[in-house]
């Protein structure tokens, strides 16, 4: 067995493979907005409503991904269910990139500011390390075409200058926070390029060409 079977298209897109990648990526879900309670309470008591949605960033970009995995499961018939997976599958790659390596970067940014890396934090690495691979990694098989980045790229930079303009960013350490302004380009910066490596990953793929349906 070579190394190139583990990302090979049988087995990734294995039937088994993909509801293992589903039920984990949903309970890695749920597990996310467990994560961001405090922080969905506090927004939903003190701020304007329609701002709640922009709180849970990671579990969001997790979410869109357990998504896609459902359109890879159950392929859609019709040219309204295409379009609508395809453009979960564009905030997929978009957004669990961005998210995965914001977290990872942002802790290791803390340990460089003088916070030392809590065990607990080892795990999000990991899980957020994993949350962009599997999604550039199933970019071959999804069907969308590089426009559909287009609505992801919007929402992405929509969900930064919503956490920017109203202070509804994940919780930061009191380092971060002292220079919140690096943090913000940092991260408008790091959506550009998950916007990036979506078009490069689409464009290496083919669009479509190996998609598990066809349209």
């Amino acid at each position: 067995m070579s190394l190139s079977w583990l990302w090979s298209r049988a087995l990734l897109t294995d039937r088994r493979i993909l509801w293992l990648l589903f039920i984990s990526n949903l309970v890695g879900t749920v597990y996310g907005y467990y994560w961001y309670w405090g922080q969905l309470t506090s927004v939903w008591s003190t701020q304007p409503a329609w701002q709640i949605v922009f709180v849970p960033d990671s579990p969001t970009g997790s979410l869109f991904f357990t998504l896609a995995l459902l359109g890879l499961l159950f392929p859609p018939a019709s040219r309204l269910m295409r379009g609508a997976v395809r453009l979960i599958e564009a905030l997929a790659i978009v957004t669990s990139v961005k998210y995965g390596v914001w977290a990872i970067s942002i802790i290791f940014w803390d340990a460089a500011l003088g916070n030392p890396i809590e065990p607990l934090s080892w795990m999000l690495i990991a899980s957020h390390g994993i949350m962009a691979i599997e999604a550039l990694l199933y970019v071959r098989f999804f069907s969308l075409g590089t426009l559909w980045l287009i609505p992801a790229a919007i929402w992405t930079f929509t969900n930064d200058t919503v956490d920017y303009t109203y202070g509804i960013f994940p919780y930061l350490s009191l380092q971060h926070l002292a220079i919140i302004d690096q943090v913000r380009n940092f991260t408008f910066g790091l959506t550009a390029a998950s916007v990036l490596a979506g078009w490069l990953a689409i464009r290496g793929g083919g669009r479509g060409a190996r998609s598990v349906y066809t349209s």
